[in-house]
């Protein structure tokens, strides 16, 4: 009987199956955007077993096993790691058709060579071998990541981080482990507490005063610069939506002000602080010529009951509502109307905003580079499976299908990355049902640049890398 994981997994005609061997299989991974540990990377994290390579932080696996009605000390309370396994393989079965079951089982057949399906039968053995591989040499974090031959690493990183680990990495590991620059605590302004706290680590991390407006923008600034320095060329902005509104700097002063006294503003006050500080920030990347990434559409920590016992991104999270084009326009014109806005990257969560994102970004591509604005990849709850292929749909319809830079791994554990080989093979099978249906031509010179391209090289020259 043929493995649930095999060869041809997920390419279900003739040319899929040939783009994918011959064009897009063997090439390298830019993971241009993760939640990855630079910590782990430099101490070479050895894991002890499955759960801690596999659950420890991925709010992915917690949802599920939550829905499948199992207790939250399997999850992140303090059962034993053995017995957090269980769980997850009691609920895997039920994740049939979800991409977890995917991952799960595309992950065990690329990092261990196991191809039996996870279910409560064979979870003990494949957790006793998984385990006993993992505490291999072969199995650090360091060995995980040229296994699957990945050339570059952006992390995600705080304005107020040291960046000591990127600093170590850079004498001590082959592969580049850049930071990316994620301000988003800089315009939390509903808990004025929490924001006033946020700015004096600012200013620590700065070594300077933040009593105004100026003085938070140059301390930003020099973050920026110090980031730069550290190798980073990207930013990136998890936004609830984009931010417009009219405003002076006198009024944002004044709004500055009133935040650092612990002071509530008003929802007119902080959609113009926001915006005031957005855009800065986004002049900051044009200067430095870096790539700036929105990641917008996000509604978080719905649960406030959980919230407030486990914090953020322990999967309380959902999609959104639809974004407003008409912010976002005049958004991105107020950078472009001052020959400011710099390679940008749109992602959206909600799945009825692809075709105006891609449109929109349309709108700011100048001749300057290729796609210097364009749509992002299916992100978070649209990276499977049916919201990758609506991607690639409205994609080529609405813009170039050719340029696209492909997958973000967008991932805290060191085993997602087959998430690019099933990405990549999904990618293969709607361009190689296109071509069966006569809508692509059947020509090398114009598929092997197109699949190689998503796969690998878009990314690569686009980023700089």
């Amino acid at each position: 009987m043929k493995p649930f994981i095999h060869e041809n997994f997920l390419l279900g005609n003739k040319t899929a199956i040939e783009l994918y061997h011959k064009y897009s299989e063997n090439q390298p991974i830019i993971d241009f955007h993760c939640h990855l540990s630079p910590a782990m990377i430099y101490e070479d994290r050895q894991f002890k077993n499955l759960t801690e390579a596999w659950l420890e932080g991925d709010h992915y696996k917690w949802r599920a096993m939550r829905t499948n009605g199992t207790n939250e000390k399997y999850c992140t309370g303090n059962a034993s790691n053995s017995e957090k396994f269980m769980k997850w393989a009691e609920t895997v079965p039920a994740t049939v058709g979800n991409p977890l079951y995917h991952w799960t089982h595309l992950e065990l057949a690329r990092y261990f060579n196991i191809t039996d399906i996870l279910s409560p039968s064979t979870a003990k053995g494949i957790y006793e071998k998984t385990s006993a591989l993992l505490q291999t040499k072969e199995f650090s974090t360091r060995s995980i990541i040229r296994k699957m031959k990945v050339e570059v690493i952006c992390t995600t990183d705080d304005p107020t981080d040291n960046l000591e680990h990127h600093l170590k990495l850079k004498d001590s590991f082959e592969i580049p482990v850049l930071p990316t620059f994620r301000p988003d605590n800089v315009i939390k302004t509903e808990d004025p507490e929490k924001f006033k706290s946020y700015i004096l680590k600012l200013e620590l991390a700065g070594g300077n005063d933040i009593s105004n407006y100026e003085a938070l923008v140059e301390a930003l600034d020099k973050r920026h610069k110090f980031f730069h320095e550290m190798g980073g060329r990207l930013s990136d902005h998890g936004l609830d939506r984009f931010y417009f509104a009219t405003f002076t700097f006198v009024e944002i002063d004044r709004i500055f002000k009133n935040l650092l006294k612990g002071n509530p503003i008003s929802l007119e006050d902080a959609e113009k602080y926001k915006t005031a500080v957005m855009l800065e920030l986004c002049k900051m990347n044009h200067k430095r010529g870096w790539t700036q990434q929105f990641h917008v559409g996000a509604m978080r920590n719905n649960n406030a009951r959980m919230f407030k016992q486990m914090g953020p991104d322990t999967g309380w999270d959902s999609i959104g509502a639809v974004q407003d084009p008409v912010k976002i326009s005049k958004f991105l014109n107020e950078l472009d109307n001052h020959d400011q806005l710099t390679k940008t990257i749109l992602y959206n969560i909600n799945p009825s905003d692809n075709e105006m994102m891609i449109t929109m970004a349309g709108n700011f591509n100048d001749g300057s580079s290729a796609v210097k604005v364009q749509h992002g990849a299916a992100w978070w709850f649209l990276d499977q499976k049916s919201g990758m292929e609506k991607h690639l749909k409205d994609l080529e319809a609405l813009g170039l299908l050719r340029r696209f830079i492909g997958m973000v791994t967008d991932s805290r554990s060191f085993l997602s990355y087959p998430r690019h080989e099933y990405f990549r093979r999904l990618v293969c099978n709607y361009v190689g049902e296109e071509v069966e249906k006569g809508l692509i031509p059947e020509e090398e010179e114009l598929l092997k640049p197109l699949i190689e391209g998503i796969s690998y090289r878009n990314a690569k020259e686009y980023f700089g890398f």
